[in-house]
């Protein structure tokens, strides 16, 4: 029994449609009846008429065979970002702090088990794949999201750690629950995480919370660079008081 079983507020219908939806991303830009049902264990059935609803409202197309979104759920993402000063207020604090330290600077919040990117200011291209506004990583390997997860009482950082797929994306990514959870402290304590190749090799990164007038985490903001040029062991004295003073500028300018 599912979390919304037996709540006649909710609509099983729209959540059944979001589903489909969130079946395509990167990996999954073209997929069959077959494949959405399996991806989203829905029957065929409803894999299709969900399909076929979302191309009658113009958020897919169909070939014949494959299903892929059209541009038109961007207005989606985009009525978040619209919606919430958040990301307008951190961009330009983003673009300043890259600028004075030379290096790529972003800015997350937690969704689930992964972070996804609100505001962002590139130097340079830094990962094998482009980031960018919405953008999605996984929160267990990320400097971001380990500070996001050490910003929640444990027992829910561990639970959302639990649901990750916890895989080692490089020979460095640490993928333990115990492990993680000791960083995870760690992190907590010391108020920034430093990574050092873990999402992606020849990246390292460190972050710190952005945090409100009460004290609330409400996003993430990292500096990343190429290990080529910077070690791990270089960007706490490097990059950490320019974060400090940023997160202090921030504080009283968010709302509670």
């Amino acid at each position: 029994m599912t979390k919304t079983d037996g709540d006649r507020d909710f609509m099983g219908g729209l959540g059944k449609g979001l589903a489909v939806i969130e079946c395509f991303d990167g990996d999954h830009e073209r997929l069959s009846i077959s494949e959405v049902a399996a991806q989203t264990g829905l029957s065929r059935a409803a894999a299709r008429r969900c399909l076929i609803t979302l191309q009658k409202l113009g958020y897919a197309a169909f070939d014949g065979k494959f299903f892929t979104l059209t541009p038109r759920v961007l207005r989606l993402g985009y009525a978040y970002l619209s919606s919430t000063a958040l990301p307008q207020l951190i961009q330009p604090f983003l673009e300043r702090l890259s600028e004075e330290l030379h290096e790529s600077c972003s800015a997350s919040i937690l969704d689930g088990t992964d972070i996804v990117y609100i505001a962002r200011s590139a130097t340079r291209r830094i990962m094998s794949v482009g980031l960018s506004v919405g953008t999605r990583l996984p929160a267990y390997c990320t400097s971001m999201g380990r500070v996001l997860l050490a910003a929640l009482p444990a027992e829910e950082a561990e639970a959302r750690l639990k649901a990750s797929d916890r895989r080692r994306l490089t020979a460095r990514t640490r993928t333990g629950l115990e492990e993680l959870m000791e960083e995870i402290g760690r992190v907590r304590e010391q108020g920034f995480c430093i990574n050092d190749q873990e999402l992606e090799l020849g990246l390292v990164s460190i972050a710190v919370p952005v945090v409100n007038g009460a004290g609330v985490t409400v996003a993430a903001l990292n500096v990343s660079a190429q290990s080529a040029r910077l070690s791990a062991a270089d960007l706490e004295a490097r990059f950490l008081p320019k974060l400090r003073q940023t997160q202090e500028t921030l504080r009283p300018l968010i709302e509670r």
